[in-house]
Protein backbone atom coordinates (compact mmCIF):
# COMPACT_ATOMS: atom_id res chain seq x y z
CA UNK A 1 0.00 0.00 0.00
CA UNK A 2 2.53 2.21 1.12
CA UNK A 3 4.35 2.21 -2.71
CA UNK A 4 0.54 2.77 -4.15
CA UNK A 5 0.67 6.34 -2.03
CA UNK A 6 4.29 6.75 -2.85
CA UNK A 7 3.35 6.32 -6.91
CA UNK A 8 0.42 8.41 -6.52
CA UNK A 9 2.21 11.58 -4.87
CA UNK A 10 5.03 11.27 -7.76
CA UNK A 11 2.18 11.70 -10.35
CA UNK A 12 1.44 15.08 -8.47
CA UNK A 13 4.78 16.32 -7.49
CA UNK A 14 6.93 15.55 -10.52
CA UNK A 15 4.43 17.00 -13.06
CA UNK A 16 4.80 20.17 -10.69
CA UNK A 17 8.44 20.35 -10.43
CA UNK A 18 8.60 19.89 -14.59
CA UNK A 19 6.82 22.72 -14.53
CA UNK A 20 8.80 24.81 -12.82
CA UNK A 21 11.20 24.05 -14.47
CA UNK A 22 10.30 24.65 -17.73
CA UNK A 23 9.22 28.31 -16.71
CA UNK A 24 12.44 28.88 -15.44
CA UNK A 25 14.01 27.35 -18.87
CA UNK A 26 11.39 29.40 -20.52
CA UNK A 27 12.28 33.03 -18.69
CA UNK A 28 16.34 32.30 -18.69
CA UNK A 29 16.18 31.39 -22.47
CA UNK A 30 14.11 34.54 -22.86
CA UNK A 31 16.74 36.85 -21.41
CA UNK A 32 19.35 35.14 -22.72
CA UNK A 33 18.40 35.13 -26.30
CA UNK A 34 16.08 38.12 -26.33
CA UNK A 35 17.13 40.44 -23.96
CA UNK A 36 14.91 43.59 -25.88
CA UNK A 37 11.80 41.44 -24.48
CA UNK A 38 12.94 40.24 -21.23
CA UNK A 39 11.00 42.85 -19.37
CA UNK A 40 7.78 41.38 -21.51
CA UNK A 41 5.33 39.51 -19.26
CA UNK A 42 4.14 36.18 -19.89
CA UNK A 43 0.37 36.44 -20.99
CA UNK A 44 -1.37 35.46 -18.15
CA UNK A 45 -2.85 32.11 -16.99
CA UNK A 46 -6.58 31.04 -19.29
CA UNK A 47 -9.64 30.45 -17.63
CA UNK A 48 -9.03 27.27 -18.66
CA UNK A 49 -5.88 26.37 -17.15
CA UNK A 50 -7.15 27.88 -13.53
CA UNK A 51 -9.97 25.65 -13.81
CA UNK A 52 -7.24 22.47 -14.39
CA UNK A 53 -5.12 24.26 -11.67
CA UNK A 54 -8.57 24.41 -8.90
CA UNK A 55 -8.96 20.23 -9.78
CA UNK A 56 -5.63 19.48 -9.29
CA UNK A 57 -5.69 21.46 -6.05
CA UNK A 58 -9.07 19.28 -4.80
CA UNK A 59 -7.53 15.86 -6.07
CA UNK A 60 -4.50 16.69 -3.95
CA UNK A 61 -6.68 18.07 -1.05
CA UNK A 62 -8.54 14.89 -1.42
CA UNK A 63 -5.70 12.36 -0.94
CA UNK A 64 -4.69 14.22 1.88
CA UNK A 65 -7.98 14.09 3.53
CA UNK A 66 -8.34 10.47 2.65
CA UNK A 67 -5.09 9.66 4.47
CA UNK A 68 -3.06 8.92 1.61
CA UNK A 69 -0.59 11.84 2.26
CA UNK A 70 2.81 10.52 2.42
CA UNK A 71 3.58 9.34 6.37
CA UNK A 72 -0.05 8.35 7.01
Amino acid sequence: MEAEVDKLELMFQKPDSDLDYIQYRLEYELKTNHPDSADLELSPVTEEEKTVIEQLKSHITDLGRNGLAKGN
